[in-house]
């Protein structure tokens, strides 16, 4: 949780960094059935100045109301606590201060260089890893916030002049309806990156569908089925024209053989092959452009949403939100995406088809140490794009 000290900015009169404080209602028990609220106070004075904070504690949240006090005291710095650490390679996810001033969210790691001040509306300033979060949420009026370099770590915190300020400690889980509820925006805690207003809704479905099945894992396949349902026309079309594309491919060559000395008249050759034909060149490539956004987002959801953390699946997948133990899913996974590849009809010539190989080699070793959740995603959007293809094949021209 955020932590208790303060940090006095007066230069020739400092806190003791072993400052004892008296305390007022130690030992404090609370719980559903007996105390449900209760108050600690810390006190310290050195005899010239004092520090009071109350702090108020409930039994069924991870909120705490904090109230400092101070008399001849200097401005101090209201830090939120512990660095999270570097950031985490295996878990891809930002870990340090985060603020959210004047409705923008900024984040820093331990690789920063110079400090930075924050004046103007300071929602919240927080630490954060993928799945937790200590933050400070102002109640009263504060000075503004500062991040800074502190040894080996970033550290963050918010100044005030004040002799009297109220705040809100929230040190928990960063689940999107508990942080919601604050008003504050701490909500944007959760960052679903530059698609968040797809991967939104698409959140919110997943939990809808979770409180059906009771099971993410069937929530996630359900999910990637209706995701892909209002692509499948354009895919279709796409499917067909790379197919065609694929035929006409020897009378492209043919052309190219014949025109390779008049660049232009092989252009407008071409051009007229492809009306005679009705194939739109660029037909195959624009329903994956229209298909990337919705991607991404969903990438963001089933990768950053605390509810796959430790959520069972079937046989051996018990956490959704860690790979598979024993890459089962992305074998496989990159085997349907050999078996796609072959299926699908291509414009290329036999050397780059051979280089176009390597890709599912590629995307299987980069998702062997990806969460479950979104392997299982990946692996069930290429098998319905495996029976929609075969549908194509099979469909007379």
């Amino acid at each position: 949780m955020p932590p208790l000290g303060i940090i006095l900015e007066s230069p020739d009169r400092n806190l003791p960094q072993r400052a004892i404080y008296t305390v007022d209602g130690g030992n404090l028990t609370l719980s559903g059935e007996g105390r449900k609220e209760g108050q600690l106070v810390f006190s310290f004075s050195d005899g010239t100045m004092s520090i009071v904070k109350k702090l108020t504690f409930n039994n069924d949240n991870f909120d705490i109301a904090l109230t400092i006090e101070t008399i001849n005291a200097p401005s101090y710095r209201l830090p939120v606590g512990t660095n999270f650490g570097v950031f985490d390679r295996e878990q891809r996810e930002h870990k340090g201060p985060v603020i959210l001033h004047n409705n923008d969210r900024q984040e820093y790691d331990n690789g920063m260089s110079e400090s930075e001040f924050f004046n103007g509306n300071i929602n919240w300033i927080a630490q954060e890893d993928k799945y937790f979060t200590a933050a400070i949420m102002p109640v009263t009026a504060i000075d503004g916030a500062e991040v800074w370099k502190e040894g080996a770590n970033a550290e963050i915190a918010i100044k005030i002049t004040q002799p009297k300020s109220d705040f809100i400690l929230y040190a928990g889980p960063k689940e999107y309806d508990r942080l919601e509820k604050f008003g504050v925006g701490l909500e944007h805690m959760i960052d679903f990156g530059w698609f968040a207003f797809i991967a939104m809704p698409l959140f919110w479905v997943l939990k809808f569908l979770y409180k059906y099945f009771g099971n993410y894992g069937w929530a996630i396949i359900v999910l990637t089925i209706a995701v892909r349902i209002p692509f499948i026309p354009i895919l279709n079309k796409s499917q067909q024209s790379m197919k065609k594309m694929q035929k006409i491919q020897p009378m492209m060559a043919e052309l190219k053989e014949k025109h390779k000395k008049d660049p232009n008249k092989m252009q407008k050759e071409t051009m007229a092959l492809y009306k005679k034909h009705k194939v739109n060149p660029i037909g195959g490539c624009l329903p994956m452009f229209l298909q990337i956004p919705v991607f991404i987002a969903l990438y963001n959801v089933l990768l950053k949403a605390i509810e796959l953390r430790g959520a069972p699946f079937a046989f051996w997948i018990t956490d959704l939100a860690v790979k598979d133990p024993f890459y089962v899913l992305p074998i496989v996974m990159g085997g349907t995406m050999v078996l796609q590849q072959k299926m699908t009809p291509t414009a290329m010539d036999p050397k780059q088809a051979k280089m176009m190989m390597l890709m599912p080699i590629v995307f299987t070793f980069m998702f062997l140490s990806f969460p479950a959740g979104l392997v299982l995603y990946w692996l069930v959007n290429n098998v319905l794009g495996i029976i929609q293809q075969y549908y194509v094949n099979k469909k007379p021209d």
